[in-house]
């Protein structure tokens, strides 16, 4: 009996956009899935040929990769961060819009033009040593999991990068961008070896993508 297909989902801002695009290209999971209660990590689909997983967004991409889920649902900043060799991102679901930015103090606290170090911190570090090592500086990078916007006020680092939608958080921080990394949105990726071994993998690849390319025209 062939084994489900695993779809790995990430929790946070990107899933409510992206229920609707799974279920028009019939990934469907099980009313329990909704639940806010439900603390389970796997869920039944309704079609009983696939169950999905929802973990954090960095985790969708290394389950993905190392082939535990054959496809998932992710922001191209993680593809970007960890550039896992075995992880494809076919399409562009053009949902969960952001953009990755530096953000400072607003009073210029921290300003420090034509220095060649600086301490960031961030949850994508590499994405943040390459960035600032185009601009010819050495970022030493200060990895957080939330609360980024404190950063600075206490003293642990003078910029950070993250993401940002509508700059509220920032605000109300005390910080301003001052520079676009890089725009995000969600894709859809898969494990490449699955996509070559298993035609199910591939059939749901297009379909996906064919509600892309209609939505897009």
């Amino acid at each position: 009996m062939t084994s489900p297909l695993t779809f790995a989902v990430p929790k946070g801002r990107i899933l409510d956009e992206a229920l609707p695009v799974m279920a028009r290209a019939g990934v469907v999971p099980v009313p329990a899935f909704h639940d806010k209660k439900d603390r389970s990590l796997s869920f039944a689909c309704e079609n009983e040929d696939m169950r999905l997983i929802r973990v954090r967004a960095f985790d969708v991409a290394t389950f993905v990769a190392h082939g535990a889920a054959q496809m998932g649902i992710v922001g191209s900043d993680v593809i970007e961060e960890f550039d896992y060799s075995d992880l494809y991102a076919p399409v562009d679901l053009d949902i969960g819009h952001c953009h990755l930015a530096v953000a400072e103090p607003k009073d210029g606290a921290s300003n420090s033009n034509g220095a060649s170090h600086l301490r960031v911190a961030t949850k994508y570090p590499n994405l943040t040593r390459r960035y600032f090592e185009d601009q010819g500086i050495q970022a030493e990078c200060v990895k957080l999991n939330g609360a980024m916007e404190l950063a600075p006020s206490l003293g642990l680092a003078g910029r950070i990068v993250d993401l940002v939608s509508t700059g509220a958080t920032m605000k109300q921080n005390g910080l301003v961008e001052t520079a676009k990394i890089i725009d995000i949105s969600a894709r859809l990726i898969v494990n490449r070896a699955a996509l070559k071994t298993d035609p199910r993998v591939a059939a749901l690849v297009e379909t996906f993508r064919a509600n892309a390319e209609a939505d897009a025209a």
